[in-house]
């Protein structure tokens, strides 16, 4: 959840923001309520807020589609990256992920 603190979220109203059982805070699901962005967080068996059951699985299913995509792209990350600026890191990063993208477009 400091990841998502530290944020700065410039989200529109009505966004949706899907997130793992890590980021199960209900304090700050109210705050990004507050401001129109609905954290769809999974929830754990023994939540004390859990959601509806469709909703649950709208979840899992948009969270299972997130992660694929992830592991597609650590597949094509080498072990290390030598970069150095954080700027050199972000370009080759997104180097990466354009290569996934091309894989998937050409796999179409």
């Amino acid at each position: 959840m400091d990841g998502i603190r530290q944020m700065p979220l410039s989200l529109p109203d009505s966004s949706k923001m899907p997130a793992d059982s890590a980021c199960t805070d209900y304090d700050m699901e109210e705050m990004l309520a507050d401001n129109g962005i609905r954290l769809l967080a999974v929830r754990k068996a023994n939540s004390k807020q859990p959601h509806h059951p469709r909703t649950e699985y709208l979840i899992l299913i948009r969270r299972k589609r997130i992660e694929t995509a992830f592991s597609y792209i650590d597949k094509l990350l080498p072990e290390s990256i030598h970069a150095v600026t954080a700027e050199g890191f972000l370009i080759k990063l997104i180097a990466f992920i354009w290569a996934h993208t091309f894989i998937k477009i050409e796999t179409l």
